[in-house]
């Protein structure tokens, strides 16, 4: 049996390299990207490797920019074949007053949460066509659907990703490629440090789990959606512990 290829986009950290990480250990080849943090994404790729013996190449630069994605999976075919599960995760938030905001963290806001949906979106589904098979998920949040005070770009950004998502499975769903999105809610990774400890603990007791969730936890249900029925498509689920 040919083995299964998943790409990852932010997959240095949090979410994105637990979800690396469970995919590793499910048997997937991977590809796995980051912007910033190439060390740790050498060493994730190595420790992948070495601990599953799966293959497992890094690709670093801007997944919001189209020509970096256009030769991503270039290589990703010739290395490793084509993208059976595309997971587009990697996701950056700004904090602060909208007239605060500038035009630049605005627009960098998009390109890294949507504009980079879109690009990966764009040069995975030919080879998934011509498969007639195929599995894209978006990691959103729940900020997408409901918004969050001073994370206007970030629920903006996010609310694009679910609409996104719903009109994509549309246009794939004869095709027999799903698409779906895991809406996060408070997952304990360090795009969360920003709040006090107090501002943590207070946040936390709103959640009636009465906790934040575990990367681990939306790894499990990103490699459970990779094996879902194709007939499952077009959904925004939602992970937050009760939250909203």
């Amino acid at each position: 049996m040919k083995q299964e290829i998943a790409f990852i986009t932010g997959a240095s950290r949090g979410i994105g390299r637990a979800i690396a990480t469970a995919f590793a250990g499910a048997g997937f080849a991977l590809a796995i990207n980051c912007q910033n943090s190439s060390q740790a994404l050498e060493q994730l790729a190595a420790d992948l490797t070495k601990t599953y013996h799966v293959p497992c190449i890094t690709l670093v630069g801007d997944i919001g920019r189209e020509n970096f994605v256009k030769n991503a999976f270039y290589i990703i075919e010739e290395k490793l074949g084509p993208v059976s599960v595309l997971i587009n995760n990697a996701g950056i938030s700004q904090i602060g007053l909208l007239t605060d905001l500038s035009l630049e963290d605005w627009n960098r806001v998009i390109q890294t949460n949507l504009t980079s949906v879109f690009c990966c979106c764009k040069y995975a589904v030919p080879s998934m066509v011509r498969r007639q098979a195929g599995k894209i998920l978006n990691i959103s949040s729940v900020w997408g659907s409901v918004g969050a005070s001073c994370e206007v770009a970030y629920s903006a950004s996010k609310g694009g990703v679910n609409a996104f998502t719903r009109a994509l499975a549309k246009e794939l769903a004869p095709s027999n490629i799903s698409v779906n999105a895991i809406a996060c809610g408070v997952i304990d990774t360090q795009m969360n440090q920003c709040f006090s400890r107090e501002e943590q603990t207070s946040l936390a007791q709103e959640i009636p789990a009465g906790r934040f969730g575990a990367p681990e936890e939306a790894a499990e249900l990103a490699l459970s959606l990779a094996s879902a029925p194709s007939y499952l498509t077009g959904q925004i689920i939602t992970l937050d512990g009760g939250w909203q």
